[in-house]
């Protein structure tokens, strides 16, 4: 028998606490609603739910998307087939295993049996609900469509984790690649290299030029190394407070990658693409044009874009049309503008969105096959490059022993 405390609400709605033994959680519930009292919290006594590492995973991991996804899924299910919404989040908080997911779950139960939309308590959320989730639910509640806003949410969060996944798979290889050049310099220079330097300077050989680089950069290494490598974090700490915590550090970042060759077509490709997937689940949504760029201005995850819908949103409100605005923007491409210039007339946007979602998709695609087959070469070079210097720094000097040794034989 387990000990299980719980609070629960009688038909008064008062608060009762106090605990009672079961074999199982499911016999604790029966117990609690079988005394004619309605359940809103039930665990095991004893549970260190304030430790440090169960505070981390309930508070601040993040979630992953496919967990968001189970979540949103198993939810529309539950609404779609007519389960009450309290109830639904009450099955989420006891069945959800993502712990964050669980907590929340069990917190908008409450505040939606307190009389809070559904809408306005994920919004107390916004590390784990999005702006763009908060409102398409509101805009769901508003119309009744609620089980249909929440498909089209699941599917755009799935292709969005899908060409993250891909970005995230195209950049993998290279990085790997670099890391371990860094790995195989640091080594050589450190560790290799100064073995090497007692034996040549012994045997009083006029160096090469790649030796005395290596010995130099050995030097440098052993006697600032504890301050460089402490600089770098430092100026790693620094930079990441400015580049990721004010606005205009993160604009200059932004627009810094924007602007890099390779990568800053492949980065603007997958925020159009973005842009028109989640404006078209919008407008086929009902939400408001004004309301939509608020939420896209949050939502695009690039501070240099997100700050052109302001540009947008002043046109739009002294009464011009979405197309025009955009093709004064620095980011959208021409074809994008000419489509959504025929959705606006031919009063199909959404259609036309989903159109230019797909082309860009598939340009995204294209571009990170592209870059990872110049990448390839690029870093081959490279390596080679690294390995023949170290090569010719040891190999040169040993060579030049080799014929001092033949011409005294």
């Amino acid at each position: 028998m387990a000990v299980y405390s719980y609070q629960a609400s009688d038909h008064s709605g008062q608060l009762r606490r106090g605990q009672l033994t079961a074999e199982t959680l499911e016999e604790a519930l029966a117990q609690i609603t079988g005394s004619g009292l309605v359940p809103l919290d039930l665990k095991k006594a004893g549970n260190n739910e304030g430790g440090i590492l169960s505070r981390l995973k309930t508070h601040y991991l993040p979630v992953p998307a496919m967990e968001l996804i189970v979540f949103t899924k198993q939810l529309a299910t539950m609404i779609r087939v007519g389960i009450p919404m309290t109830q639904a989040f009450a099955i989420l908080a006891d069945q959800t295993e993502q712990p964050r997911l669980r907590r929340l779950a069990g917190i908008i139960q409450k505040d939606i049996e307190a009389g809070m939309s559904l809408s306005a308590a994920a919004s107390k959320h916004p590390k784990v609900f999005s702006p763009m989730f908060c409102s398409m639910i509101e805009a769901g509640e508003t119309s009744g469509t609620l089980p249909e806003v929440l498909d089209r949410l699941l599917f755009l969060t799935e292709h969005e984790a899908k060409v993250k996944a891909e970005i995230k798979t195209a950049f993998r290889y290279p990085l790997m690649v670099v890391g371990t050049l860094v790995v195989a310099f640091l080594i050589m220079i450190g560790f290799v290299i100064p073995r090497f330097v007692g034996f040549f300077t012994a045997q009083n050989l006029d160096l090469p030029l790649p030796t005395r680089i290596c010995i130099a950069m050995s030097d440098f290494l052993s006697n600032h190394g504890a301050a460089l490598f402490f600089g770098c974090l430092v100026l790693a700490f620094c930079c990441h407070r400015f580049f990721n915590r004010t606005e205009r550090g993160l604009m200059i970042r932004d627009r810094s990658m924007l602007g890099l060759p390779l990568v800053g077509p492949i980065l603007i490709k997958a925020s159009m693409s973005r842009f028109a997937s989640i404006l078209a689940l919008l407008q086929s949504s009902g939400v408001l044009i004004l309301d939509s760029l608020r939420i896209l201005s949050t939502a695009m995850g690039n501070a240099a874009i997100s700050a052109e819908f302001e540009k947008i949103r002043e046109m739009l409100e002294e009464g011009r049309g979405i197309s025009g605005p955009l093709s004064s923007c620095k980011y959208f491409p021409p074809m994008l503008v000419n489509m959504v210039r025929i959705g606006e007339r031919s009063g199909r946007l959404d259609e036309m969105l989903n159109h230019v979602a797909e082309h860009y998709d598939q340009e995204t695609s294209h571009k990170l096959k592209k870059m990872t087959d110049s990448i390839g070469p690029i870093l081959i070079v490279s390596l080679t490059a690294v390995v023949g210097f170290f090569a010719l720094a040891i190999y040169l000097p040993m060579w030049e022993l080799t014929q001092l040794a033949g011409k005294k034989i």
